[in-house]
């Protein structure tokens, strides 16, 4: 009991999912700022943003949903969260797992889209529901092809457990290769799903401020802030999990650390990704996920089913 407790809430729970999203933060930042040139916040900055907004008190608009806007928040971290517990990491295991659980998972990551919605839409604001808007129109968008590239990795590996399908690839590597159009498929629609540039159309601060985020203040908005990081951990950990797991294999030590690094580099790319491409327009953004990235998600799709088909 006491170590069930441990893992869930301490390691690798939801203290080393906080650690990890607040780290990755700053790693996201400080790259970004580096590559515009820029110095960039210091390694505290994302611990002192969240400890200044829980200070503060919660601002909540007259005219607002006070039920639906204070707890579309905590919905949303919550979903975040629980996605994590069914992600293998550096064992080959998860802390919660079944067959199917890839599907909890893929659904897990979506409620926060929805839970951004349903918050911004309640307070009422013009800009938040604009930018509501614009996110569940960009759910839409990337969802299909995100869900392709990965359920197509899951098809080639011959099972709906993440477990399964880690253990698969760690064991045959060179099936990886066939996977890398998924892989980029998967990674430009992250940038979507975490709402980063080109793909930061929700929260455009030269439009419409914040987004759904708009009015929010104080322990709420730390609360989102903390699920953007969680989220962005949790996104990077699936990728790892489902396109290269490399580190399963390994001793426990040493596969943690490839594990970390391969977050690390998927960070880094996302941070390469948002700093040499300008924000699109939500009509562009649209267009060029169901111009592109769905037909490369479903060329994975016929590829791996093909490569299926000859193996069996």
């Amino acid at each position: 009991m006491v170590a069930a407790l441990f893992a869930i809430l301490i390691f690798p729970g939801l203290l080393f999912l906080l650690t990890s999203g607040l780290v990755f933060e700053f790693i996201d930042r400080k790259t970004y700022a580096r590559l515009q040139n820029r110095v960039g916040p210091p390694w505290f900055q994302p611990l002192a943003d969240i400890i200044k907004l829980l200070a503060k008190a919660d601002v909540i608009p007259s005219a607002a949903n006070p039920k639906m806007f204070g707890l579309a928040p905590l919905f949303a971290f919550t979903a975040a969260a629980t996605a994590f517990f069914y992600i293998p990491l550096w064992k080959g295991q998860s802390l919660f797992a079944f067959e199917g659980d890839i599907i909890m998972v893929l659904y897990l990551l979506t409620i926060p889209t929805l839970a951004f919605f349903i918050g911004g839409w309640y307070s009422t604001s013009l800009f938040a529901r604009l930018g509501s808007v614009r996110a569940v129109t960009q759910l839409f968008a990337y969802e299909v092809p995100l869900f392709m590239s990965i359920l197509a990795a899951a098809l080639l590996a011959d099972s709906w457990s993440l477990e399964k399908i880690a253990l698969f690839y760690a064991h045959h590597p060179l099936y990886c290769l066939f996977n890398v159009v998924g892989f980029m498929v998967a990674m430009v629609a992250m940038l979507g799903k975490l709402e980063k540039v080109p793909f930061d159309i929700p929260e455009a601060e030269t439009e419409i401020v914040a987004g759904a985020f708009t009015e929010y203040s104080g322990r709420l908005l730390a609360l989102l802030r903390l699920t953007v990081d969680t989220e962005m951990v949790v996104c990077a950990a699936l990728l790892v999990a489902v396109f290269f797991p490399f580190g399963l294999t390994l001793p426990p030590v040493l596969g943690f650390i490839v594990f970390l690094a391969e977050l690390l580099i998927e960070v880094l790319a996302l941070s390469l990704l948002r700093t040499v491409v300008a924000r699109l327009r939500i009509d562009q953004m649209v267009e060029f996920c169901w111009k592109w990235l769905v037909p490369m998600s479903l060329f994975q799709l016929v590829l791996n089913l093909v490569l299926k088909g000859m193996l069996t």
